[in-house]
This record gives structure tokens, sequence and C-alpha cells, in this order.
């Protein structure tokens, strides 16, 4: 079974390209390879001229936007303090009160603390 992730990809694109292949031959090889599992053609094409820029990570670079939380266990412990002082906060208000997403708040209780509605 071959590794058709797209770091696997990019990485033969990178062996292809030092060996002096072109673009499109790139292509062709690779669709020929990892059939359904290829990467499309303008896909590609990014990649090689990335690598012939000088690029040599294989891995995406960081994005702009909203910072990633990282649920850690203070942020845990203080979701499970005002849940066990108010036990109809809702995940609104404690994520207001931590500065944190809903999203995340709901992935802490049910997720983390194994918390659910006994009922609704």
């Amino acid at each position: 079974m071959i590794d058709s992730s797209r770091s696997a990809q990019r990485t033969v694109i990178q062996f292809l390209l030092a060996e002096g292949e072109h673009a499109s031959h790139i292509y062709r090889r690779m669709k020929e390879v990892y059939g359904e599992q290829w990467l499309v053609r303008c896909i590609i094409f990014r990649w090689c001229q990335r690598y012939e820029a000088g690029r040599a990570n294989i891995k995406d670079l960081p994005r702009p936007g909203q910072v990633h939380v990282v649920t850690n266990s203070a942020t845990i412990l203080a979701v499970d303090e005002l849940m066990r002082l108010n036990r109809r906060i809702t995940t609104r208000e404690i994520a207001v009160e931590l500065s944190i997403s809903k999203g995340t708040v709901h992935h802490i209780i049910h997720k983390k603390l194994g918390y659910g509605k006994i009922c609704a």
C-alpha cells in the first residue's frame, strides 16, 4: 500500500524536481501511481513552483486567523468550578467569563469533563 498523504506526495514532488523532472511530467507520474488519491494538477504545479523558489519544508505554513486555544488543565478546572457554583450557567456565560469560545466550552464540558444532560 502506498502512502497517499499530502506530505508523502509533496516529498515525491520535491524528489522528482531535484532529479530534474518537469512539473507536467511529475503530474502525469503522480496520476499514474496514486490513482484516485493524487493531488490535483494546480496543487502539484504550485508545489513545484514553491520548491523551485527554494522552499525546503513540505509542511503547510501557519495561516493567519484566530489562534487555536489549547484546552489546558487550568481552563478545564475553571469551567468545572463555574459549573459547580451555578448548575444553570450556560455555555455562553462560561465562554464570556473565561474569554474562550463556546465551542471550546462545549468540548471541555462534554469531552474533557464527561458531563451531559440528565433530562431535556
